[in-house]
């Protein structure tokens, strides 16, 4: 089998969004899809980030990454274009290693969902047309260019593109139009030939891929990025997904990185619990004076009256300040604070508070604004329905959706498990 190089340009300057590489995206830094679409690839047998930042090079290597070298200023400027950056990291890898590979391909960070085939599929279609300097991912164009118009400077507009045979096809139908396509940054595979002889990261011969426009996503807004993570979140495209290594610890950074899966306490002191979302099923009905009810799960109070008998202390902190709230945790006799804009803060003066071990502590959440709890606790625990984010950086994810027995099932291990 050739050489094959996953190259993942990563430079740490970027202004649409600062410092978006690393940046948790549905629950990793951005650039780890594009990490482990290189190292989950059957057929690419090198990945590496080509960076200027060492933070970003840290998190690389957490997430299997190979970082060699450092990325020099001159080549990461708002206006580097890629073939330099690529350049570069031959030459480099050539001077330093006597490292050579055949085919070299790109993925861009800000192209992270990527089907599970997408970069085998590319590197593969390399492979059986030695005619082609290069692969490049493609969809189908949302809008046909054949449609497209220019307004010139005396303010008439003429047609974009021709076709031959076809008088007006601005004015023909969709179905008699050539079909187009539009590059996305999900995959290019160049033979390294294309780009030492021809100085080209495309070269003359260039095959698609072409990829379920359901996967068009390129991140360069805010927008975009929250675009993105709610079509993560409809569970609907297989993709692939990080996993970092536990063994590489990464910097310490609010929002940053991955701890590595924790099991359950086998000594648990405290449970705290969030409400909306845990204990309800995330619904509320509101009837015509704005007074709100939700739905519980009764199995859920008789897991809490267990864990209690056990001498385990619990808790309940909400961001919600509504009387549902109380009355629920009054009949569960559960003391709770509601109303909490920042969790984390409310998590560490209960915990110096009660004096309790954080390492005996479990939480158990459903949503991003529970991120920031899950470094300060022993546990970190989500129901079945939990936001992707949520998911991504629990330690367990529970069998059971929020309102519908998930509070039991985590009373239920936790009896176990003691």
């Amino acid at each position: 089998m050739p050489e094959v190089l996953a190259l993942i340009p990563a430079r740490g300057g970027s202004k649409s969004i600062p410092r978006k590489n690393i940046l948790p995206f549905a629950g990793h830094p951005l650039l780890a899809y594009s990490i482990a679409a290189g190292v989950q690839s059957r057929l690419v047998t090198r990945t590496i980030v080509s960076t200027d930042d060492d933070e970003i090079a840290a998190v690389a290597r957490r997430y299997g990454a190979e970082t060699p070298f450092l990325r020099p200023a001159e080549f990461a400027q708002d206006n580097t274009t890629d073939l330099p950056v690529f350049e570069h990291a031959l030459g480099w890898l050539a001077e330093h290693e006597g490292y050579r590979p055949e085919i070299v391909i790109q993925l861009r960070p800000t192209s992270p969902v990527r089907p599970p085939d997408c970069v085998d599929s590319a590197v593969q279609l390399l492979l059986d047309h030695p005619e082609a300097d290069s692969v490049r991912g493609v969809v189908p164009s949302g809008q046909n260019p054949h449609k497209m118009w220019r307004i010139g400077a005396d303010g008439r507009m003429t047609p974009l593109l021709p076709v031959p045979g076809l008088a007006e096809p601005y004015n023909a139908p969709r179905q008699a139009l050539p079909p187009t396509y539009w590059q996305t940054g999900h995959i290019d595979a160049i033979r390294v030939s294309t780009i030492y002889q021809k100085h080209s990261l495309s070269g003359d011969v260039i095959l698609p891929l072409v990829i379920d426009p359901k996967y068009t996503i390129d991140i360069d807004t805010r927008n975009d990025w929250l675009r993105a993570e709610w079509l993560i979140a409809q569970g609907d495209m297989p993709m692939v997904t990080p996993s970092p290594n536990p063994l590489s610890p990464i910097p310490s950074r609010e929002g940053i990185g991955d701890r590595g899966k924790r099991p359950l306490p086998q000594k648990v002191s405290l449970v705290i619990f969030d409400f909306d979302g845990v204990m309800t099923d995330n619904h509320a009905w509101v009837d015509q004076d704005g007074r709100e009810s939700v739905m519980v799960s009764r199995s859920d109070g008789m897991g809490i009256s267990l864990l209690r008998k056990a001498g385990i202390e619990m808790a309940v902190l909400s961001t919600e300040p509504n009387p549902v709230v109380s009355a629920r945790c009054q009949k569960l006799k559960l003391p709770v604070l509601q109303g909490i804009a920042d969790k984390a803060a409310a998590l560490r003066g209960l915990l110096d508070e009660r004096g309790v071990d954080p390492a005996r502590v479990v939480y158990l959440g459903n949503d991003v604004n529970d991120l920031p709890c899950f470094p300060l606790v022993g546990c970190a625990v989500v129901v079945a329905d939990a936001h992707p984010a949520a998911k991504a950086q629990a330690d367990l994810v529970l069998s059971k959706p929020g309102g519908q027995g998930a509070v039991r099932e985590l009373c239920d291990l936790l009896l176990a498990n003691s």
